[in-house]
């Protein structure tokens, strides 16, 4: 399906040069798990000494992948590790079928590698309720480990993409004590995106140095920052995954670093905004930006109340500046709101004041300003000093289109 959906047109130019990370290798092979004529199963091995941390979907309907990983975090080992994902079917919601899938998968990644099966990691996107054709993946393992690179990142990126009209990837290289630290990421998201962990599938590589726990614990607060506050269409998938994998080939320890973290965020927001601007039928990527909350936790709340609305989402593709709508959003958010403070603001267009319109709002405007791809909504509760910011994307004809026949 990925092939046959024109990119994008929020999309950025082109995928990223990324930089080579030391001690980690790729691979991508066709598998034809559903789609064919592409490639559909990708292989990252990461040497000895890579510390792995990840966070993952909360779905009380998770997928046996997902339970997998999470069973297998926080072992520490020196002898490396290995990450195979297949996109066109899920392994979600599949019965005792899941957990052989998983097993046969890993056990298979274990033996052409070297790797104990507790050091190979494993996720699937696509297709719910259908038995993984796990035969197909294993066939094409020997010919991944052989033809494991340096350089093909990008081929991986390719490989896990679902209704994704495009590669996501992104870097950044900061100097610590005149060493080059480097920080590559690839994702696929597009649609079934409000995460509530992290977000879809995300893979993202360092060759810092850091302790498991520590690469844990910062990958977790970064995550409530990156991925946590988007939204395309207020449905958390059963298969989210993000990893983080630091082979400390840098030999540059970054515990305590605030470059360091400054520069995973900025690779981690980088992706996350990208998934929105793929997602499905999108033709307007949405920042709302909350101020004034009691806490920033309620400034999150009214931001995804907004953001996850259908009829602010249609309005903003249908180019309405219809700001009643917002307000519709704030009040039902559960979160505090006292309708006499309330501002409303479509950049920097004020509209709302007061608990009423502002009496130097102009439509036109407004108007004008929605015809942009990138919409900035402003909400101040003037209650406290809360603050969020949320990302979202329009909801066009598009969007349905593509799920309507998603299994077709």
């Amino acid at each position: 399906m990925a092939q046959s959906m024109s990119r994008s047109p929020l999309a950025p130019a082109a995928f990223p040069d990324l930089p080579v990370i030391n001690g980690v290798r790729f691979s991508s092979a066709a598998a034809g798990v559903k789609y064919q004529g592409r490639t559909d199963v990708m292989l990252a091995q990461m040497d000895p000494g890579t510390t792995v941390a990840g966070v993952f979907t909360k779905s009380a309907t998770r997928s046996a992948p997902v339970r997998d990983c999470q069973d297998k975090l926080g072992a520490e080992s020196q002898v490396g590790a290995a990450i195979l994902v297949n996109s066109g079917n899920s392994n979600a919601f599949t019965g005792h079928f899941g957990q052989t899938s998983v097993a046969e998968i890993t056990e298979a990644v274990a033996v052409a590698t070297g790797l104990p099966t507790s050091r190979v990691f494993t996720a699937s996107t696509g297709v719910i309720g259908e038995p993984l054709p796990h035969n197909r993946i294993t066939a094409k393992i020997n010919g991944l480990v052989h033809d494991l690179n340096e350089v093909g990142i990008k081929d991986a990126a390719e490989a896990i993409m679902t209704t994704d009209t495009f590669a996501k990837g992104a870097s950044a290289q900061i100097q610590v004590d005149g060493q080059t630290v480097s920080i590559a990421g690839i994702a696929k998201g597009s649609g079934m995106i409000a995460p509530d962990m992290a977000t879809m599938l995300v893979y993202i590589f360092t060759d810092a140095k850091l302790a498991d726990s520590d690469l844990q614990l910062l990958l977790a607060k970064l995550c409530n920052r990156s991925f946590n506050c988007i939204t395309v269409d207020s449905d958390t998938s059963t298969s989210d995954s993000l990893m983080l994998c630091a082979t400390g080939a840098s030999g540059v320890d970054v515990k305590g670093n605030n470059d360091f973290a400054f520069a995973l965020e900025s690779v981690m927001l980088d992706l996350a905004h990208q998934v929105v601007r793929d997602g499905e039928g999108a033709t307007k990527f949405v920042e709302i930006q909350v101020t004034g909350a009691v806490s920033d936790a309620e400034a999150k709340v009214h931001g995804l109340s907004i953001a996850n609305s259908p009829l602010v989402k249609t309005a903003i593709a249908g180019e309405d500046p219809n700001w009643g709508r917002v307000v519709m959003a704030v009040g039902k958010s559960g979160a505090m709101a006292d309708r006499d403070l309330l501002s409303i603001s479509f950049g920097d267009v004020l509209v709302a004041e007061k608990g009423w319109v502002s009496p130097d709002y102009r439509e036109e405007d407004a108007a004008e300003l929605m015809k942009r791809d990138k919409i900035i909504l402003k909400v101040d509760l003037r209650l406290g000093d809360g603050k969020a910011t949320v990302w979202t994307c329009d909801l066009t004809h598009g969007y349905i289109e593509i799920n309507a026949d998603y299994r077709s």
